[in-house]
């Protein structure tokens, strides 16, 4: 693993929980590189961050966008199954991502996952998200996984604002199973 070129990439750096992070980087002196599927799309950050696109059909382009690179910030995932846009293919594009990682001589990776991620879920999201886990155990690398249970905030907040909507407009509030849900939601 190479010296710290202060160089750092954050998948999705024009996200929510990426722009924090890339802000938080770019505060503390560190240049910031991401990958999006939408580099032209504006964005408070545009100016300050190198913006590469997603080349999972290109392992070279990846390899390229890594090179230089100390640390990979990965918030990278899909919410839904849509069309081509699968949890299948966003396990298989992670692992390409954590491949090309370690071919570029990324020193570390920081993964943004989710508090129930588990290989034998009943929920594929889940499921999904356990098998990411999985990729970046293989690809060798030194890692660490951030498990949230809740990011929320936003304009585009949905979930928060629909439970919110709920809450006003219901007398009662289901909670599937027991009800023994710790949840600690970051904004």
């Amino acid at each position: 693993m190479g010296a710290d070129t202060k160089l750092d990439l954050v998948t999705g750096a024009f996200s929510y929980s990426g722009s924090h992070i890339a802000e938080r980087l770019l505060a503390m002196g560190r240049e910031v590189r991401t990958l999006t599927f939408h580099p032209d799309r504006p964005h408070p950050l545009r100016e300050q961050v190198q913006t590469l696109r997603y080349r999972f059909d290109d392992p070279l382009a990846l390899d390229r966008a890594l090179e230089g690179v100390t640390a990979l910030y990965n918030t990278y995932w899909v919410r839904f199954n849509h069309g081509p846009t699968t949890y299948a293919s966003a396990v298989a594009n992670s692992r390409m991502l954590f491949e090309s990682a370690r071919r570029a001589g990324v020193a570390r990776v920081v993964h943004v996952s989710i508090t129930n991620a588990s290989i034998d879920s009943p929920l594929p999201y889940y499921r999904g998200k356990a098998l990411v886990e999985r990729a970046l155990d293989e690809a060798d690398l030194p890692h660490s996984v951030v498990r949230p249970t809740w990011i929320f905030g936003g304009e585009h907040e949905i979930l928060a604002n629909n439970i919110a909507w709920i809450l006003r407009h219901m007398p009662i509030f289901a909670i599937p199973g027991n009800g023994h849900y710790p949840v600690q939601p970051v904004h």
